[in-house]
């Protein structure tokens, strides 16, 4: 009697049990948890989900999936916003959520090693007695592996960079099971491609990362948050450039129109404030440094018809506000009952971030949806979350192709199609008007160089 030959995925799966046992597992709640992040693409569900802890048996199952030619699609918090995560061709998600060690802290050289699964919460708690932090804050639980493969930012960027600017090194696992180690510890280096930068962003399309040494900041001895209300969202951008042309180190500058501040209000028992367009802002610095930021903005603000402009060194009432602008999406989603969010994320030169920004208002406007915008502004990127009362096709359609009106328009102003989210599954339409069919030939050949099968997170940044 004829059987059928056993499936690639199978043989990867039997010989992982030698060295990861229960870790690699069929279970069908895990693999549904490990089918997509938190976006609305479909979700595909994976073969197996393999819970690696070490650099060694990342190795070992990426040669295995290698070997049998078995995707693989590496998984930190599941926190992506444009389907990175879903093993749209199964094989095995490979979690690293429990690698989860800080290996050193250098106090002397303001860096640490930590594993992949650290998220930044998790290190700052770590490094807060050391009277250090890591500032890149995506405003999400995501580990800081996923940061790098998503080239992450969030609202501290404007000051200290995002997480390109924040990485040294990385220990990361090639495609046929290799390690290598890609960067340095030294600040700056002039020798061979710079691989580590290369990796940064490539979504676990290039390499698997299982190291990484970050660079830390002092705790700054002063910190104040300042909040400014506006009538118009042209005035409170406005401020936005005029602050950035004066050279005023700003920390954080976030933005949130009427409709989300009405949402935060509602969610995050904001007290004292309307729901008109307003500034979020946060300096760092000594006492003085941060009194003379703050007044500075307070004047540019008022100048552009900004109203009711306070600040505090408070840590409590600082944590409120930031709390409320890191729980917006949440605000957003909560004030429609039953709705979902499709997040958009475009980011601009600055020159061009109101004609983006108003003209995404008539955009929405035009469409029937409800759509809170929120911004890290400070260095150009804006967010309009796209509120879904029902998920019938037509509804979804609409919706999508007011995301596209919003990048279109972006891209037409010399931004680009995502600032943060990466391109995942959600914006790989967009690359070739962003890059130019030459670049994108180029792309698909470092891809074809490192993974020539095409085994690690296929189907992502480019469609084939």
């Amino acid at each position: 009697m004829n059987t059928l030959a056993p499936r690639p995925a199978d043989a990867v799966i039997a010989a992982a049990q030698a060295f990861l046992g229960e870790r690699i597992t069929r279970n069908d709640a895990l693999r549904q948890q490990h089918s997509r992040g938190e976006d609305t693409t479909v979700p595909t569900m994976p073969d197996a989900v393999a819970f690696c802890e070490t650099t060694e048996e990342v190795s070992r199952l990426v040669a295995l999936c290698h070997q049998h030619a078995v995707p693989v699609v590496a998984f930190g918090a599941g926190t992506s916003l444009e389907g990175h995560v879903n093993p749209v061709r199964g094989g095995i998600s490979l979690d690293l959520s429990r690698m989860t060690r800080v290996l050193e802290v250098s106090a002397p050289d303001l860096d640490c090693l930590i594993e992949p699964g650290v998220t930044r919460q998790q290190l700052n708690e770590h490094l807060r007695d050391q009277g250090l932090f890591f500032p890149v804050d995506p405003g999400s639980h995501a580990t800081i592996g996923g940061m790098c493969a998503t080239r992450a930012s969030g609202t501290n960027a404007v000051r200290y960079g995002t997480i390109r600017e924040n990485v040294l090194w990385m220990e990361v696992v090639l495609a046929d099971g290799r390690v290598i180690e890609v960067g340095s510890r030294a600040r700056k280096a002039s020798n061979g491609y710079d691989l580590k930068s290369l990796i940064i962003g490539s979504e676990g399309t290039l390499a698997i990362i299982t190291k990484i040494r970050l660079k830390l900041h002092g705790i700054p001895e002063a910190t104040s948050a300042a909040v400014c209300q506006f009538d118009s969202l042209k005035s409170a951008v406005d401020t936005v450039i005029a602050t950035l042309q004066m050279g005023v180190p700003v920390a954080r500058m976030e933005l949130l129109d009427e409709v989300q501040m009405a949402a935060c209000i509602a969610y995050s028992k904001l007290e004292g404030m309307t729901a008109s367009p307003t500034l979020f802002l946060e300096f760092h610095g000594s006492d003085a440094s941060v009194k003379e930021q703050a007044e500075t903005v307070e004047a540019i603000a008022i100048d552009a018809g900004g109203q009711g402009f306070a600040w505090a060194t408070d840590a409590e009432a600082r944590n409120k506000l930031w709390r409320a602008r890191h729980d917006a999406y949440w605000a957003a989603v909560a004030s429609k009952p039953g709705s979902r969010g499709i997040a958009t994320d475009v980011c601009l030169p600055i020159s061009h971030l109101a004609e983006a920004l108003l003209g995404a208002k008539e955009d929405v406007a035009a469409s029937g949806f409800s759509a809170p915008m929120v911004g890290h502004v400070g260095d150009g990127n804006f967010h309009t979350v796209i509120l879904l009362e029902d998920e019938r096709p037509e509804t979804l359609e609409a919706a999508w192709a007011l995301d596209k009106k919003i990048v279109h328009r972006a891209l037409a102003l010399g931004g680009t199609c995502s600032g943060e989210h990466g391109v995942g599954l959600g914006k790989r339409e967009f690359l070739e008007a962003e890059h130019g069919m030459e670049a994108l030939s180029v792309m698909r050949s470092v891809k074809q160089a490192l993974d020539p099968k095409g085994i690690l997170n296929p189907g992502k940044i480019f469609r084939n």
